[in-house]
């Protein structure tokens, strides 16, 4: 109480370094899941045959079962679709891990699994094989990190759009805040046009419809009758047997019947030739787009990874724009909405305690108290290397509350013995030595009730931790440094607003 200068020093000192540290705390959506289920997505090259896609699914349902087999209890696999796209260069992988009582070991987490995986499949040239854990919140996204859709705003073109895709690949690949970034889509691909001389055609005695029948049953099957074998209903498909579909030249193989039920070669009334493009035109809002998902590097955040690719996209030609999606979309709205949030939160403590003192003033000295719950939280979650994601953020509500009661437990009898007409400083002193005990009770009774929240593991763990841990350390702080500076903060503003006693008369 004889030092409130340096007390006032030191509030300071301590809420620069907690502005400091907000600053640096890294932000996200919600934290990463081990919730014992992975992915990965397998991609070979455009045109690649089934067989070679099943043999690169084989060397990863390998490396899993027998690299991993600790901490892996099985591997499903899918041929021919992705989350990517479908065809037969296209492949996933779901992977089920053991019970989280079975991974004790931080190396058999799912994150340790994935990076290891990660450097596994660099070495298979075959095809390109990206591993990556489950969004925490389904329906959001299919994978944890960001997710965006890079748009062609100023119509440039579909090739200018995946120039500009393959720019922002190439710098991304150099950028120390991401990793894993990747396309999530098929790449373009040879594609054989059937250039049809419908004039032509018809003088020839054919129909449309004869035509596109016939090409849709020769290469694309066509289902025509079930029939029973062995107390079984099976299906019937029509189609062109594999040697008379491979080759272009195959085409002049084919005919179409016409009115007078003649047989017309194709080459007769059709030509060939080869282009190039996408086997799947995306929009996102009415506008080109193609979709890229990445992650953060080890020891970043998501709204690191966020902020890169921005800076990125920022640095590609004009036209080109960024648009968030999924998870990295609520991202951007919640941390928007946050700074609103604590304000409203300070706003309503503040209103509580003016009704409640019936002063103005007299709520600033427990107000003052919350940037000290605030830096025990942020400074918990620096040293647990937690981010500021909506968990968290419940958490620093939480202390924010929790701080000023506190607070209250001091300035309510500190000033109910000043209104009574005791010396300012001993009233304060008194409040304090009376309070003392309930406030450290309360406190650490609060505190050792979430401690199971900061050290619980397994399933959902992360967001557990986020709440846990932000309101052990918010709690602590506003616990010990609150029974020192609350005092200050009551003497100073009754002082210098020079607050009289509020005597209340005996016969009211």
């Amino acid at each position: 109480m004889n030092q409130r200068i340096r007390y006032l020093a030191m509030y300071v000192i301590i809420v620069g370094v907690l502005g400091t540290l907000w600053t640096r705390l890294p932000t996200s959506f919600v934290p990463e899941e081990d919730q014992g289920i992975f992915l990965s997505i397998i991609q070979l090259p455009a045109g690649s045959t089934q067989e070679q896609t099943l043999n690169v699914m084989d060397k990863v349902e390998k490396h899993f079962l027998e690299n991993e087999s600790d901490s892996v209890q099985s591997v499903f696999t899918v041929s021919g679709f992705s989350f990517a796209g479908q065809g037969q260069n296209m492949g996933m992988a779901f992977v089920r891990l053991k019970d989280w009582d079975e991974r004790t070991n931080p190396a058999m987490s799912v994150n340790a699994i994935i990076g290891r995986a990660w450097g596994a499949f660099s070495q298979v040239k075959e095809a390109n094989i990206y591993t990556f854990n489950l969004p925490a919140i389904m329906g959001l996204g299919n994978a944890t990190g960001f997710d965006a859709y890079l748009t062609d705003n100023a119509n440039l073109g579909h090739d200018k759009l995946i120039q500009a895709r393959n720019q922002l690949l190439g710098m991304a690949s150099q950028n120390p805040n991401l990793t894993g970034v990747r396309p999530n889509g098929m790449e373009d691909t040879p594609q054989f046009r059937i250039n049809i001389d419908y004039e032509k055609a018809m003088a020839m005695g054919l129909s449309v419809s004869d035509i596109n029948s016939t090409l849709s049953t020769a290469l694309g099957s066509s289902y025509v009758n079930d029939f029973i074998d062995n107390g079984r209903v099976k299906k019937v498909y029509v189609q062109a047997d594999a040697e008379y579909r491979m080759n272009p030249e195959d085409l002049r193989l084919w005919h179409v019947k016409n009115n007078l039920g003649e047989m017309v070669p194709f080459d007769a009334f059709a030509t060939t030739d080869w282009t190039y493009g996408s086997p799947r035109l995306e929009r996102y809002n009415g506008v080109p787009a193609v979709n890229i998902q990445g992650s953060a590097a080890a020891g970043k955040s998501t709204g690191d990874a966020m902020q890169a690719i921005t800076n990125i996209v920022a640095q590609l030609p004009q036209g080109i724009g960024l648009q968030w999606t999924g998870a990295s979309y609520q991202e951007v709205q919640t941390g928007s909405q946050a700074p609103l949030l604590y304000a409203l939160s300070i706003l309503i403590v503040f209103l509580s305690l003016a009704a409640l003192y019936e002063s103005w003033s007299v709520p600033f000295s427990v107000i003052l108290i919350v940037p000290l719950g605030v830096f025990g939280a942020i400074a918990a979650a620096t040293m647990k290397s937690l981010s500021n994601d909506i968990y968290f953020q419940v958490g620093l509500l939480t202390t924010i509350g929790l701080s000023a009661k506190n607070a209250i437990l001091i300035v309510e009898f500190a000033k109910a013995l000043y209104d009574d007409g005791k010396d300012l400083i001993s009233a304060t002193v008194e409040a304090c030595r009376m309070r003392l005990r309930p406030i450290m009770m309360t406190s650490f009774a609060f505190i050792l009730g979430v401690l199971p929240l900061a050290l619980s593991t397994g399933a959902g763990a992360a967001s557990r931790n986020a709440i846990g841990w932000g309101v052990v350390g918010g709690m602590f702080a506003a616990t010990v440094l609150a029974i020192f500076f609350v005092p200050v903060f009551f003497v100073i503003v009754m002082k210098l607003f020079r607050t009289q006693p509020h005597k209340i008369p005996e016969d009211a």
